[in-house]
């Protein structure tokens, strides 16, 4: 079984973010990895002090074959720096997971899996 980790921005941490639309679609995203036959996981990240004990958790819990980063960390400005510690974060600790890139929300699964072996 693949396993996939899904990285992205607290949407309790935005202000002016619907965070329980947001939370419904990532919980909606898993459900179509879990009927792909995907182990997935979510890492929820913060621009602040603890994010990168947190993310290191998530990344050595177990051997992911695909980490995707979200589209709100990489396509916001402000967000560069967090977008580079996160790269590099999951190349020291997976570095055998391949990095995808989701746009939105909705479409991580594809993002998935266009590094998983078809």
């Amino acid at each position: 079984m693949s396993r996939v980790l899904v990285v992205g921005y607290d949407p309790k941490a935005l202000p002016g973010t619907d965070a329980e639309a947001v939370i419904a679609a990532l919980d909606a995203e898993s459900a179509r990895f879990r009927e792909r036959g995907i182990d997935a996981g979510v890492a929820l990240v913060t621009f602040d002090a603890a994010t990168e004990e947190a993310l290191v958790a998530s990344l050595s819990e177990r051997a992911w074959d695909v980490v995707v980063i979200g589209g709100g960390i990489r396509k916001t400005e402000q967000l560069v720096p967090l977008f580079e510690r996160i790269v590099n974060l999951v190349r020291r600790h997976a570095p055998q997971a391949d990095l995808a890139f989701n746009s939105g929300v909705g479409d991580s699964v594809e993002a998935a899996e266009r590094w998983l072996p078809a």
